[in-house]
């Protein structure tokens, strides 16, 4: 999120080509290359972007006590610099100079050598008075840069509004508070030369962009700036920035053609910059970089802002046989110096912070729902923060209000945000989904935001619910082992200490690899795992994993089959089809934890699905008590709670994303990914 024009328009999230200070591909240098049609004579193009820089074999300058057979270039020792340049920044709401302000920030962050512009500085189109403010406000927001910046001027800062238009429109404005027209200055044996293009129409000096005969170059100017492209004929490279892309040509007009012409045979004319259109463009021409620049600022749809049309600023980095282009999405430069490692601490804790629900959200068999939700959120951090509460669902049937909520915490501070959540009386059907708070949060810094990405929790639930009952076909749930996975939270059941037994029946789909198939182990707990069809039974007793594993593949792709962990006190043992596979001494208390426990992955650390297991399950059964002894048994097809039932799960259905079990507790599993419950094809 950009830091004080977060709301103006869409942003791209990280650089456009920031790599190194910054080749483009090797398809728009090739491009160039295709394009370069230059009198023989005219050998000095060398800008090309994209090719090695030189390097150096002084190895004087390289010092180690070390012994290698890698010689390691160094960087050649020849004068570079870099230069920004901003687009547009009007045409677009009063905010925008917002915008501008971020763009300035990030530019004293990069430090150029100076900032030129391609015009368009302030609303303009109106008299004396509003222009001078317009003016005043732009001129006092560039002059917290830290390097020098040069100004070019376009349409919006000379062309008159209302009545008493004097000749010129605003050009005297502008000369005496921004600038000359045209000008040009030399640095780093490089030229910069500053073009106008709105002189208007030399007849009657109409001033408009939209005719082509009021778009062409006075010869006074164009005298001008052959004389400049003669001063600067020993230059390493000339640049010019003017504000309409004539080149487009169009409602420009063929004018260009003669300018273009004299930029070719001077011969060392690099780049051409210009801004208007309020998008991004690159249009090589003989040897020569043209670029038009979107917005810092201005209006900008920002349909694709990937594909330049976002707000930006170009940085030009300038070597004596080389030029480079990269383009900087406003608000996107980091400041290093920003992020101690505390900071990045709370950021990391606020992202993690979840609220706390004021109890449950209670929803009737037939789906009605009518209660107030409340929504505590914290801010562990030393700083205040933005923050925004949506509750939002898949399920439209569901209605909240506020339909959002927003406010700043201060640091250490918490706020309780009430919603009231209702659902009419409606299905609890295959698109039932529940309702959550979406939450979203800015860390403010001094002259900065840090976003957080943004998270979303499900509304607690008293969801009076049964399992679905026994379809007249046999139902499983399949597993894509990507990402598919049913989840049951920790706190939504309880396992003692002591002996147990997990099971599933399960028809596997991929087998290569290490896969979690029953699981809530993160050194701790018990699970049950798939490595390339050999399966093992782990449980976390005394300190460390004690496991039964098969030694050779015993699983097989296509088949159903049936699977058993067993822990009976003294031993723990694995089952597959009936018989026992392995057993290994075990005892000693089971070492809990809080996560979640997974049907067809394994978890991380934080709760996350990991090492995703494809193909079918049907048939989960945890117990409480060691149903299977002995080297072979025969379990059932289709399981029965008993006393000791702490889950079982017939997936004989769903409720939305819900399967719910056929335990006592009728506990809630959450179909995450894609993973869905479907009739079993043997």
């Amino acid at each position: 999120m950009p830091r004080a024009a977060a709301h103006i328009l869409p942003r791209v999230s990280g650089l456009l080509g920031l790599a190194a200070l910054f080749p483009v591909s090797a398809a728009l240098a090739q491009h160039a290359e295709d394009n370069l049609h230059i009198d023989p004579t005219h050998t000095r193009h060398v800008h090309k972007q994209g090719h090695d820089h030189a390097t150096s074999n002084d190895r004087v300058r390289f010092h180690t006590n070390r012994s290698s057979e890698i010689t390691l270039p160094l960087p050649n020792e020849e004068d570079a610099f870099f230069f920004v340049v901003y687009g547009d920044r009007t045409g677009g709401p009063d905010e925008g100079i917002s915008v501008l302000k971020d763009a300035v920030h990030d530019t004293n962050l990069l430090e150029p050598d100076f900032v030129w512009t391609v015009g368009d500085l302030i609303q303009g189109y109106n008299t004396t008075e509003p222009w001078m403010r317009q003016m005043e406000e732009y001129r006092g927001v560039m002059g917290e840069l830290l390097c020098p910046w040069f100004p070019v001027a376009g349409n919006h800062d000379v062309y008159w509004r209302g009545d008493g238009k004097p000749e010129g429109e605003h050009e005297a404005h502008y000369e005496m508070n921004f600038g000359p027209l045209w000008y040009a200055f030399e640095h780093k044996n490089c030229m910069f030369i500053t073009l106008y293009s709105d002189e208007g129409n030399p007849e009657t000096g109409t001033k408009t962009f939209r005719d082509p005969e009021n778009q062409t170059m006075s010869p006074e100017q164009f005298e001008w700036l052959k004389s400049m492209l003669e001063e600067g004929k020993d230059a390493d490279h000339i640049f010019i920035s003017l504000h309409h892309p004539r080149w487009l040509k169009g409602g420009y007009g063929d004018d260009w053609d003669k300018v273009h012409t004299e930029l070719v045979r001077a011969g060392n004319v690099s780049a051409v910059f210009a801004g208007h259109i309020h998008r991004m463009r690159y249009d090589p021409k003989d040897g020569i970089d043209y670029v038009t620049l979107a917005t810092v600022g201005g209006h900008n749809g920002g349909q694709v802002p990937e594909a330049g049309m976002l707000h930006h600023f170009n940085i030009v980095t300038v070597r004596k046989e080389q030029v480079a282009h990269a383009a900087v999405p406003v608000g996107e430069v980091m400041d290093v110096r920003e992020i101690t490692g505390e900071m990045a601490d709370q950021a990391r804790r606020l992202a993690e912070t979840a609220p706390e629900f004021g109890g449950k959200l209670t929803i009737e068999m037939d789906g009605f729902a009518d209660d107030l939700v409340e929504v505590t959120l914290a801010n562990p951090t030393d700083f205040p923060i933005d923050l925004t509460l949506i509750p939002e669902s898949a399920d439209s049937r569901w209605v909240a209000w506020p339909d959002h909520d927003h406010g700043t915490l201060t640091p250490g501070g918490s706020r309780t945000y009430s919603f009231k959540v209702q659902r009419p009386v409606a299905p609890l059907d295959a698109s039932f989904r529940p309702i959550e708070i979406a939450v979203e949060m800015d860390m403010l810094l001094p002259g900065n935001r840090y976003t957080i990405p943004g998270n979303r929790f499900e509304i607690p639930l008293d969801a009076r619910l049964s399992p679905s009952p026994r379809p007249a076909v046999d139902m499983a749930i399949d597993l894509d082992g990507d990402d598919d996975v049913l989840v049951v939270p920790s706190d939504a059941f309880s396992l003692d200490d002591g002996p147990f037994t997990v099971e599933a029946w399960i028809k596997p789909g991929k087998l290569a690899g290490r896969r979690g198939l029953l699981a809530k182990t993160e050194s701790s707990e018990y699970g049950i795992f798939v490595s390339g069809g050999a399966p093992e039974f782990s449980v976390y007793l005394g300190g460390k994993y004690r496991t039964a594993r098969s030694t050779e593949p015993v699983l097989r792709e296509g088949e159903w089959q049936h699977i058993a962990g067993v822990y009976d006190g003294s031993e723990v043992r694995l089952y597959v089809d009936g018989n026992l596979i392995d057993a290994a001494p075990a005892s000693g208390p089971r070492r809990p934890n809080t996560l979640p426990f997974m049907i067809g992955a394994d978890t991380d650390r934080r709760g996350g699905p990991m090492s995703f297991f494809g193909g079918s399950i049907d048939e989960v059964r945890v117990t409480s008590s060691a149903v299977y002894r002995g080297s072979t048994i025969s379990p059932s097809r289709r399981f029965e709670p008993t006393a000791e039932t702490v889950l079982l799960y017939h997936m004989d259905g769903s409720i939305g994303t819900w399967v719910v079990g056929s335990d006592p507790r009728n506990t809630r599993a959450t179909m995450q990914g894609g993973a869905a419950i479907r009739p079993i094809s043997e």
